[in-house]
């Protein structure tokens, strides 16, 4: 009897295989500041794969990922992020049989990667120059057709609320006030409990974005017709960054994301708890432990004991016969 021949596993083209991958990720129903990063890696492996001539998975070998790897421009923590998702789409083809081999195993990331990065807020006197360079660009400005009309008071506004929540840019961008704003609540997200999690803000805050909701309907900060959560928030990055441009200079670089870590830093700083901070801002205590530690008042009250204790008890100095007075 003639033996029966095992069939050869399934080739798959490259777009297929990705684009199953970026379905599988949706799937999880991951944020979407995330899935937009694994899609973009996505596209840099097909535009890999087109330099090379590539259409079958299967061709893509264990030097193409060195190369692959090698192309990047990114910074040691960018890099090393995404070769997190290279290795998650290389296991993933794996446990589909389209490639028999993993690829990707002795990528190793870049050296120090792994090292925390301590989080950089603004200071006081640095949110104190972004109110006063909003002050001085003064009142809106038509941009032309599709651009709603902006000028400093809109991005104090949008600055105040970044703060005051620790929402992120596009979360601010597309705020629906009727959604998020009850009483002085601000709705943050689900919990991990499936509840609803909210911080508190002031009411002269809520007075301020109630009168833009007079003036702009909901959608308090839309900018023009854009609908699209990626271009609204595009264009107040460039908004914030002409602010930025006038309040500085800046020890560190100014970006939008640093108004969260503001959050964080002012709250750690009244006292507030640190399982408290991490619940709002949806991390865990290790995390703002780690990357927040200098505003952890009890991680100082603790070291100044540590000092005290060591050094309280030390000899007392004395004078030396002979010595300089």
């Amino acid at each position: 009897m003639e033996a029966v021949q095992a069939s050869s596993p399934k080739r798959i083209t490259i777009i297929d295989a990705t684009d199953a991958f970026i379905a599988k990720c949706q799937n999880r129903g991951i944020a979407v500041p995330t899935l937009r990063k694994y899609k973009t890696f996505t596209k840099q492996l097909r535009a890999y794969a087109n330099t090379r001539g590539y259409v079958m998975l299967d061709q893509l070998t264990v030097a193409d990922m060195d190369r692959f790897y090698t192309s990047w421009n990114d910074g040691i923590r960018a890099k090393a992020k995404k070769l997190d998702r290279l290795k998650a789409f290389v296991k993933f083809c794996i446990k589909r049989e389209w490639i028999q081999k993993n690829i990707a195993s002795d990528l190793d990331a870049p050296e120090g990667s792994s090292v925390p990065v301590n989080k950089s807020p603004f200071t006081d006197a640095e949110l104190d120059r972004i109110y006063a360079a909003c002050d001085s660009i003064g009142g809106p400005k038509p941009r032309g057709p599709g651009y709603r009309p902006w000028g400093g008071e809109d991005v104090r506004d949008f600055v105040m609320l970044s703060i005051y929540t620790g929402l992120r840019i596009s979360d601010v961008s597309t705020f629906n006030i009727s959604e998020r704003l009850k009483g002085n609540d601000v709705f943050l997200r689900m919990h991990k409990t499936n509840k609803e999690l909210y911080t508190w803000i002031p009411d002269w805050l809520v007075s301020r974005l109630r009168a833009r909701e007079k003036q702009h309907g909901p959608f308090i900060f839309r900018a023009g017709q854009a609908l699209n959560m990626r271009a609204i928030s595009e264009r107040w990055r460039e908004n914030l960054a002409k602010v930025f441009k006038l309040a500085g200079p800046f020890d560190d670089p100014p970006t939008p994301h640093r108004f969260r870590h503001t959050f964080v830093r002012i709250l750690l700083e009244k006292g507030v708890p640190v399982a408290d901070v991490a619940e709002l801002i949806g991390d865990t205590e290790e995390i703002v432990r780690r990357h927040y530690a200098r505003w952890v008042p009890e991680r100082q009250a603790r070291l100044t004991k540590i000092l005290k204790d060591a050094f309280d008890g030390r000899p007392k100095l004395v004078a030396i016969p002979g010595g300089r007075s």
